[in-house]
């Protein structure tokens, strides 16, 4: 078995407080059934609104008016400009996480992160300097789960897919790491999560 290192971390969900947990108060909030927002994205495909705007083919402004337009399709009504108000005020980072990717570094590992997300306007993550790399959709021009995206991070971070592992809150992103060869962690429960990579890496990333 290739040894592990380098770790790559996905950011919503992972690093920072999940932003379908966000979308899911939300749609609480507006008296929108549960799910139906994440279930407009898929639907509408690599084509769709969310899918460009973590491209960065959408500025927000854009994104807005054309994502509302594929929940219409989806049979749902919303105000985009509040829901991404109510993701972006969500995004808190996790502690522990953070002390993990610092043990890691420390420990000589690779450690990068492997976003899908979108452009702010002169805005920057509050978790990027933890990392070595920052690798986001919206930069270069790919999103998960293309596998050209995490042969992308692997090259920057100087690891193969092999030698990784990869931490994601998102089942389909995480296959498709896996058919890379990459190892693979779903973060349900953070502390949990951790207990599995350090299982991986042969360090306490909880102690």
């Amino acid at each position: 078995m290739t040894r592990i290192t380098g770790v790559l971390f996905d950011v919503g969900g992972v690093v920072v407080d999940s932003p379908l947990h966000a979308i899911a108060r939300f749609e609480r909030a507006h008296g929108i059934p549960a799910n139906a927002i994440n279930q407009a994205v898929v639907g509408s495909g690599d084509a769709g609104a969310w899918s460009r705007l973590e491209r960065g083919e959408l500025t927000l402004e854009d994104f807005c008016p054309a994502f509302e337009a594929d929940c219409r399709v989806a049979g749902v009504t919303i105000d985009a400009t509040a829901l991404m108000t109510t993701i972006a005020r969500a995004a808190a980072p996790r502690p522990r996480m953070l002390a993990a990717v610092e043990r890691l570094r420390g420990a000589g590992f690779r450690v990068g992160a492997l976003t899908n997300n979108w452009k702010r306007d002169g805005a920057t993550s509050p978790v990027r300097d933890h990392f070595e790399v920052f690798v986001e959709s919206c930069v270069v021009g790919m999103r998960k789960p293309d596998p050209r995206l995490y042969e992308h991070a692997c090259r920057v971070l100087g690891v193969t897919p092999a030698e990784t592992a990869f931490l994601d809150d998102i089942g389909r992103n995480l296959k498709a790491a896996r058919a890379l060869g990459m190892t693979t962690i779903k973060v349900d429960d953070p502390e949990q999560a951790l207990r599995d990579l350090s299982a991986v890496v042969g360090i306490d990333l909880l102690g």
